[in-house]
């Protein structure tokens, strides 16, 4: 199919024609269905049944002959993974939560037939005096503003109609048929945005390096190969909205002067390799993506490549060689992949997030960008938001939000009453930052000045019950045993450095263990081959600038103060003890001994220090020491 910006233009009315109330600017004020129903289908809420639950709408739906009046719209990821399952019933606007399989029913029932919520089905903090805020004005959403994450939430990523219905392909139909190469360029590099990958580097300045690289063939790369703990950002785009990316890849080809992209993303990512193929194959169909695109003489082409799931692949030389089918290991730079990259030829690569933001940029202008965030680190950037906080989930919030913003109004503060610690930014290569510096801006380089960076986008909260030299053991230990192994300072200094911190955390600490730990960090950080392990003792390095009083506790004094350590916590019975007995039938290895309504003693020596008194005790009578 050839397609035109007119054919482009009936697509979008026509699926505007056919779509509910949205709560996008593009919204119908009269909406062909008397209900909308929103589900997300992400992998979080997938894995809470929200595929059953989609399944048992359409059923009642079907067999009460409704579907003249009710929609029913499989969306991306609205954000609040911590709610999900999440639905949302519109117009009204009605947020329903952590919902089972048997609740659609009622749902259906009383307010979709009935026309009357289920107030107890109701996210509580949706509900007002005079009805309920939408979604996209509770207190989780009030200062986030959405870029890369525009269309998720709103539209089905599995139809690409529904993507040109908000504005899809308009931006790919701009360049190609309004601009010169030279002016996309420009339009990016004006709009100051830096690769959301980690590295921050000006987007602009690589796009333009590729472009002036000689070669008479180039490729685009998508890196989708997400891998830090606790990071979800590009796997949710893609499964949210793929066509953002495809649009932008299609853009950064005719930038630079290339027919053939390709989409290096995880194996672990099934849903996102799904709707990925799909959007692909849809963009191909109508003639968006292939031959002659929007009739003038540029033609692009997009692949998908399954990555096995190696760390060290999100590195762009590794990334290449392991397209190209070779073992995933970096190379030595330069010659950098602009110059020299996949199967030696000029290669521009970006993260999901940063192809993200092209078309919005393309569309709106870069002073359009440049308005959000800062001077340095303009735009949004998106978060996945986990750990103990109370809002887990992916955030998209302008550049310069602070820390505190997205812990205690954004994240909801930290759950239970316990008390901030630190938030761990950048993932294994990034750091730890105590509560002294809450107060710092997000952006690039004001993460970077207080010993972390922003990485990809993970950002794990942590409370008083976390063990600082505990976290960087686990980092390490990821870290580790991610390490390609083709550098000795990598391979032999992540190991040294993880058998110093298994000691400490195990009481085998001693005053040499400190000094070894920054001896090896500043060795591996210095002699490392790339990036992984030049900042793989991040983690160490900022935890004992923070918290060194927690290491010489675990060395000097054998205690871990969090108690989380095992070898060296204790636990202990107080006079709080009202004798019930109840520790004593829990404990698998019968260490506690004492009579009906007398004080209990826990035999430290048997003790295997499994905690199951500590959570069982119904007077909170046992304590770790």
């Amino acid at each position: 199919m050839s397609m035109t910006f007119e054919k482009l233009k009936e697509i979008r009315e026509e699926t505007l024609q056919h779509m509910n109330l949205r709560g996008l600017p593009t919204d119908r004020p009269n909406a062909p269905y008397r209900w909308s129903v929103a589900i997300c289908m992400e992998t979080s809420c997938m894995s809470s049944k929200a595929r059953e639950i989609k399944q048992r709408l359409l059923e009642l739906i079907e067999r009460d002959g409704k579907g003249d009046e009710i929609e029913v719209v499989g969306t991306g990821c609205f954000g609040l993974c911590e709610a999900g399952p999440i639905v949302i019933v519109r117009p009204g606007e009605t947020f329903y939560y952590h919902l089972n399989v048997e609740d659609i029913d009622l749902i259906y029932e009383q307010h979709l037939l009935g026309g009357e919520p289920v107030r107890d089905l109701i996210y509580p903090e949706s509900i007002t005096e005079d009805g309920y805020l939408s979604y996209f004005d509770i207190p989780f959403m009030e200062h986030q503003e959405r870029i890369a994450l525009r269309s998720s939430g709103h539209i089905d990523p599995e139809d690409i109609r529904e993507y040109i219905a908000f504005g899809g392909y308009e931006a790919l139909y701009k360049a190609l048929v309004e601009m010169t190469p030279d002016e996309v360029i420009d339009v990016i590099t004006e709009s100051g945005l830096r690769g959301r990958g980690g590295g921050g580097f000006l987007a602009g300045r690589k796009w333009r390096a590729t472009q002036a690289s000689p070669g008479d063939e180039k490729f685009i790369i998508c890196n989708a190969d997400e891998g830090d703990p606790g990071a979800f950002m590009d796997r949710s785009i893609l499964e949210g909205d793929p066509h953002s990316v495809i649009e932008a890849m299609a853009i950064a080809g005719y930038a630079i002067g290339s027919d053939q992209g390709y989409v290096y993303v995880r194996a672990e990512y099934p849903i996102a390799v799904e709707r990925l193929e799909n959007a692909i194959g849809q963009a191909n169909d109508l003639g968006l993506l292939g031959e002659n695109i929007f009739g003038t003489d540029f033609s692009f082409d997009l692949e998908i490549r399954l990555g096995a799931g190696a760390f060290v692949c999100g590195e762009t030389t590794a990334l290449t060689a392991s397209i190209e089918g070779r073992r995933g290991t970096p190379r030595s730079r330069p010659p950098y992949s602009a110059d020299k990259g996949l199967w030696g030829k000029p290669t521009m690569i970006n993260n999901v997030e940063t192809f993200a933001n092209i078309p919005y940029i393309l569309l709106n202008g870069p002073e359009a960008f440049k308005k959000i965030g800062t001077e340095k680190s303009p735009g949004t950037k998106v978060f996945a938001l986990s750990g103990k906080i109370k809002n887990v989930g992916l955030v998209e919030i302008p550049m310069g939000t602070t820390l505190r913003q997205v812990v205690e109004e954004i994240g909801g503060g930290i759950p239970n009453g316990k008390a901030f610690k630190a938030v761990q930014t950048g993932g294994p290569s990034g750091g730890c930052i105590g509560p002294e510096h809450l107060d710092t801006p997000i952006d690039f380089d004001s993460l970077t000045e207080v010993g972390s960076m922003m990485g990809s986008g993970g950002m794990i909260i942590m409370d008083e019950d976390n063990c600082a030299v505990d976290v960087a053991r686990f980092y390490m230990d990821f870290i580790a045993d991610e390490s390609c192994g083709k550098c000795t300072p990598c391979r032999e200094g992540t190991k040294r450095m993880l058998e110093i911190l298994i000691d400490i955390t195990e009481g085998r600490g001693d005053e040499t263990s400190i000094p070894r730990l920054e001896r090896l960090a500043k060795t591996t950080e210095l002699a490392s081959l790339c990036a992984l392990g030049q900042t793989a003792a991040n983690p160490i390095l900022s935890t004992l600038k923070t918290f060194r009083d927690e290491y010489e506790a675990h060395i000097k004094e054998k205690r871990c103060p969090a108690g989380v350590c095992k070898a060296l916590t204790n636990y202990f019975i107080t006079d709080k003890c009202i004798g019930c007995g109840l520790c004593a039938r829990q404990c698998p290895v019968s260490c506690i001994k004492g009579e009906r309504k007398e004080l209990h003693v826990i035999d430290t020596e048997q003790c295997i220090k499994c905690g199951l008194c500590f959570e069982k005790c119904p007077v909170k009578a046992i304590v770790k020491k």
